[in-house]
């Protein structure tokens, strides 16, 4: 579905024009055209593979979907995939956006994404000296866009990972549950750094060494990103080892609390073993045994047994096992 089709002209916007009437303006120097597209058909691709000569296996790509973020040269065309993400009921929503770049024209093909980026045109028409940059400062504003909405992901795993970080301590505390959340901020966390670490990548060729001609004039910026990408990947970075260490605090936990169980039940074992032998002693039927006859035998026999369980309850709860 076709969002906007614009021309620009020295940084100002000059007119909202039809799909048909792109490769004319597309063919004036001092223009360039931004069309953004959501959902495309594969007859809206066409269309626009006509109109802006793009090449045919990128239109593939985008028509596809689902590819890794990268960033690909094709002649004088540039064609890049960033991955969209949003917070679903139980995990991310994963989109992308793929953006072609020529010399006078900018087209985005957003997938599988409510994101849109409105703003992101706002913002550029706000800044119409640096838009004059043309369509290089107009693929930055794009990337720039995708990688500060991954700030707040990233914001949200930290607050959620210290939520469950401070109930795995916690008095009644299920290590099920824990270990269960704790494996569902983890599974999040890697699809986060597969968005993050190809970006990473694709923002490193656009500063410094050989840089594609139509970045050149905004390599600062470039950098910029590049650097918010390295933040994000580093704090990634730490967010799964933190995950790691709480998930083998939770096991450890649990296998303490098993070790507890254990111990409380071997010594009640312990006990009743002890009461069980003086009973079987004293129940044998032999005819002469010692207390047989004496009128106090058997409450001497109970007094015995409950004191010698008595003093093994005492031994055991002050070592700590009951």
């Amino acid at each position: 579905m076709l969002i906007n089709c614009s021309v620009y002209q020295h940084g100002t916007k000059l007119l909202d024009i039809p799909v048909a009437a792109i490769s004319d303006h597309v063919a004036r120097p001092d223009c360039f055209v931004w069309v953004a597209l959501r959902d495309a058909t594969p007859e809206e691709l066409l269309q626009m593979q006509e109109e802006f000569d793009l090449p045919p296996l990128a239109v593939e790509d985008a028509l596809h979907g689902h590819q890794r973020p990268k960033l690909e040269e094709y002649r004088d065309t540039l064609f890049a995939v960033m991955h969209l993400l949003e917070p679903g009921e139980e995990d991310y929503e994963l989109g992308e956006v793929n953006v072609f770049v020529g010399q006078n024209y900018i087209l985005t093909v957003r997938n599988r994404s409510r994101q849109a980026f409105l703003g992101v045109r706002a913002r550029c028409e706000r800044e119409p000296q640096l838009l004059q940059l043309g369509s290089g400062f107009v693929f930055y504003a794009l990337m720039d866009a995708v990688v500060d909405r991954y700030f707040p992901l990233i914001d949200s795993l930290e607050t959620e990972l210290e939520t469950v970080e401070e109930r795995i301590f916690a008095k009644g505390a299920q290590p099920r549950d824990n270990i269960e959340q704790l494996y569902s901020i983890k599974h999040r966390i890697m699809i986060l750094k597969h968005a993050v670490s190809p970006l990473m990548e694709v923002a490193g060729k656009l500063h410094g060494g050989r840089v594609p001609p139509l970045c050149i004039s905004c390599q600062d910026y470039f950098r910029d990103v590049h650097d918010h990408l390295i933040r994000i990947n580093s704090a990634l970075d730490n967010l799964r080892d933190t995950v790691g260490m709480a998930i083998q605090a939770s096991l450890s936990l649990v296998t303490i609390e098993d070790g507890e169980v254990t111990k409380r039940l071997a010594a009640w074992a312990s006990i009743f073993a002890t009461a069980t032998a003086f009973a079987g002693i004293w129940g044998m039927n032999f005819k002469h045994m010692p207390e047989l006859e004496w009128p106090w035998g058997y409450p001497a026999a109970l007094g015995l047994i409950a004191s010698t369980c008595g003093l093994l309850h005492y031994r055991f709860r002050k070592s700590g096992w009951l």
